[in-house]
């Protein structure tokens, strides 16, 4: 007996198989013959004929009979009853030996009955057919149909019954349940297809409307087009924001909102109150740069030259700009921390994001946030505001018509809170590449992307700036300048562009080494070259005045005649003293403007050991006082009975100069015990460090600047904490070179090699 396992195939007995003679080869593998007997077993699933095991099948089947084998290739099988399976054993070819009994039906249908209903079904699937293509194929099959099971096998493939079902409708005994069943799976699979029909040819009238209307838009469109080209005068301003809006590149969302305005501008006409903002806002929108900007090849070679060619100095600032910008060329993409110059004024923190710039081939925008207290200035106004207007991160690039500048927000240490919000805390999505992607300003009320735009923040301190602000930033330290840098900016690059700005040639003005560096010693105090360009412009007007009432002479300036061209003074320079006084120590101190020596002074008086401190000291600087008299108390406690005895007053010049900070610990320290020992401190001796109870010298700050205002003032020995030394490869060479510098790591080792207390081992210069 031929094995014919068939799956999601509603066979019921009665009913007629139809099988292609290729697919019954396959299935029962061998040949269809007529008269040959059939098993057709359900499939629980969709298994290819050599997965099949004797678990694949549900236990109720069907046996029949092949009728007839036509010379179309159709095989006709024509069921007669359902068999239970007893056994099923997987053979070693694959094939299947069972033994199987009868299923005997119960009940009956009445032949009329069957007749009528079967007849209906008919008629149904016919009407279904009409219009369709294959219409006249199942008009001439359906005479074949004579019973309600033969339309069930024929139509299974129609029909979304799952596998279970169908089995459920073969296991039934009684007749006519499973006629009822059958007849309400063909109605419900008809009406299922129907409906689809249904919706599919909705779909396709509403799918051809739109084609129509799109192409009845495009049409129009190249019309106006047509219309704006030949006569451009007459485009109005809401066509003009419209075609604008469309060509922009913007994205969906700024899309959807631009479009929603100006369908509102169009509707309330010209003449409405809201017009012009509307139109502000729009013009605002479509003018941004929304689409990315093509990236460059980034030429390391070019980069190196742009930074060099307008700033003299700053190595170790240029290393990490060069790394930034590598990093950059071999992502392909704006990558990297945001960096944060944090240097005295006038070293050139602000002009080398334009020369940053330059070597990117990129925009150049600057915002200043120095004062900047409302956070509306970052984020923007709410356009329903009078006078609303975006923040100066948007109006930049709005400026600079790029989607990648370089970006420098200045001075973001003078940021300050108010009532209307706190600015600072509006930069960190700024400034976070996790969260700029889509930053919304609230004028524009529509995210913009900022993640390709380098950021670069200036500062002339950190103490200001609010902690998670500076927690997006790598802080770089610009330093301050020697006097042959200066002196090398001056000649290269200020004097030039000064005698430029007055319209001197070169061959009129020359002004000498010597009379350069007298105005570097003598006419300024800093850290970085303003002052120095001040000077400069000075001197050329002053040399203008000359060379128009002698026109056919030409300048010289030397060390000499310098004063003669400057209308200003000399400004005081401390300088170290010649003299040696027990009680006063040379300290170093940073400030905002670079570094500064300072003088410890201490006096003892007759009264009853009462201590003032006068000269503005902070808190810090107060407590570093008392932790340096209970050191001086502990080491010399013979000398130091003199404290309970006199009046001791600590003065630090200037009084008018606010001061504060934990490094002076080490001078007060030494300023004591020179005063009680009566052991005087060379005025070129300078030291600084913090101190604790226990004698330890702490590390400080600033140890470039403070290094570069000891040799500026004529110290030749300096004393620095021992955990500052890696900072020295900071410190130009030629400073280090000219300066004798002593790490320590307690006050003992300062104290004996300053012969105060009993001899020391000698601290090691470096």
């Amino acid at each position: 007996m031929a094995i014919l396992p068939l799956y999601n195939v509603l066979v019921l007995p009665g009913a007629k198989l139809w099988l292609r003679r290729a697919d019954y080869k396959l299935l029962a593998q061998k040949d269809a013959a007529v008269g040959e007997r059939v098993t057709v077993l359900m499939q629980k699933e969709n298994e290819d004929r050599d997965e099949l095991t004797a678990e694949s099948f549900y236990p109720v089947a069907v046996v029949g009979q092949v009728t007839e084998v036509d010379q179309n290739g159709f095989v006709t099988v024509e069921v007669s009853g359902r068999v239970n399976i007893e056994e099923i054993v997987q053979l070693p070819d694959h094939s299947f030996s069972m033994s199987v009994s009868r299923r005997a039906d119960t009940g009956a249908m009445q032949p009329e009955e069957a007749e009528r209903r079967l007849n209906a079904v008919k008629s149904r699937i016919l009407t279904f057919s009409e219009g369709q293509q294959w219409e006249g194929f199942l008009k001439s099959f359906s005479q074949y149909w004579d019973t309600l099971w033969t339309v069930a096998a024929v139509m299974s493939p129609w029909l979304r019954i799952p596998a279970e079902e169908r089995y459920g409708m073969l296991a039934e005994d009684d007749v006519s349940r499973r006629f009822d069943a059958v007849e309400h799976a063909l109605l419900e699979g008809l009406e299922m297809v129907d409906v689809q029909s249904a919706a599919q040819t909705a779909q396709q009238q509403d799918y051809e409307k739109l084609y129509r209307e799109s192409a009845i838009k495009k049409q129009m469109e190249y019309l106006q087009k047509e219309l704006d080209a030949m006569h451009p005068e007459n485009v109005s301003e809401i066509r003009r924001l419209e075609l604008k809006l469309e060509e922009s590149g913007m994205n969906e969302t700024a899309l959807k909102e631009g479009r929603k305005v100006l369908n509102r501008l169009k509707g309330e006409g010209s003449n409405s109150p809201e017009a012009g903002m509307l139109t502000d806002w729009l013009d605002l929108l479509t003018s941004l740069p929304w689409k990315k900007a093509e990236s460059r090849e980034i030429s390391m070679e070019q980069a190196r030259e742009a930074l060099d060619s307008q700033h003299s100095g700053l190595e170790k600032v240029k290393k990490r700009i060069l790394q930034q910008i590598a990093v950059m060329r071999l992502k392909g993409q704006q990558s990297g921390s945001i960096l944060c110059f944090v240097g005295a004024p006038g070293t050139g923190k602000t002009s080398i994001g334009e020369s940053i710039a330059r070597a990117l081939g990129r925009e150049y925008v600057r915002v200043s946030l120095g004062g900047v207290r409302d956070e509306a200035d970052i984020r923007g106004h709410r356009r329903t505001y009078i006078g609303a207007m975006p923040g100066r991160i948007i109006d930049g690039i709005h400026k600079c018509g790029s989607s990648n500048p370089v970006m420098v927000l200045d001075e973001v240490d003078k940021l300050s809170a108010s009532y209307n919000g706190d600015p600072a805390s509006a930069l960190l999505e700024v400034l976070d590449p996790e969260q700029n992607f889509s930053f919304t300003d609230h004028y524009l009320n529509v995210p913009f992307d900022l993640s390709d735009v380098l950021f670069i923040c200036t500062a002339n301190t950190v103490d200001t700036i609010p902690e998670p602000l500076l927690n997006r930033m790598e802080v770089i330290q610009f330093q301050g300048y020697t006097p042959l840098e200066k002196q090398q900016i001056a000649r290269e690059h200020l004097l030039p562009r000064a005698m430029s700005a007055v319209g001197i040639s070169q061959k009129s003005l020359a002004v000498s080494d010597e009379a350069i560096t007298r105005m570097i010693e003598e006419y300024t105090r800093e850290a970085g070259v303003r002052g120095l360009k001040k000077c400069m412009d000075q001197l050329c007007r002053t040399a203008a005045v000359a060379l128009v009432d002698r026109p056919d002479e030409s300048i010289s300036v030397n060390r000499d005649n310098l004063p003669e061209y400057m209308d200003m003074n000399p400004v005081r320079r401390r300088h170290v003293g010649e003299s040696a006084k027990p009680g006063i120590v040379t300290g170093l101190a940073w400030t905002p403007v670079g570094g500064e020596i300072l003088y410890i002074q201490t006096l003892l008086t007759a009264g009853s050991g009462k201590i003032t401190v006068t000269g503005q000291l902070g808190d810090v600087m107060k407590e570093s006082a008392e932790i340096a008299m209970t050191l001086v108390k502990a080491m010399l406690p013979e000398q130091a009975a003199r404290f309970g005895e006199s009046d001791l007053h600590i003065h630090v010049p200037d009084g008018a100069t606010p001061k504060d900070g934990p490094s002076a610990g080490i001078t007060l320290t030494t300023a004591l015990a020179s005063l009680i020992t009566g052991v005087p401190v060379r005025p070129d001796v300078a030291m600084t460090g913090e101190v604790s109870l226990q004698g330890d010298v702490g590390p400080i700050g600033g140890l470039p600047e403070k290094l570069m205002a000891a040799q500026r003032s004529g110290v030749r020995r300096v004393f620095i904490p021992r955990e500052n030394e890696t900072d020295l490869k900071d410190v130009p060479r030629e400073i280090r070179e000219q300066l004798e510098i002593v790490p320590v790591d307690t006050v003992e080792e300062v104290l004996g090699a300053l012969n105060i207390i009993g001899a020391t081992e000698e601290p090691a210069a470096v």
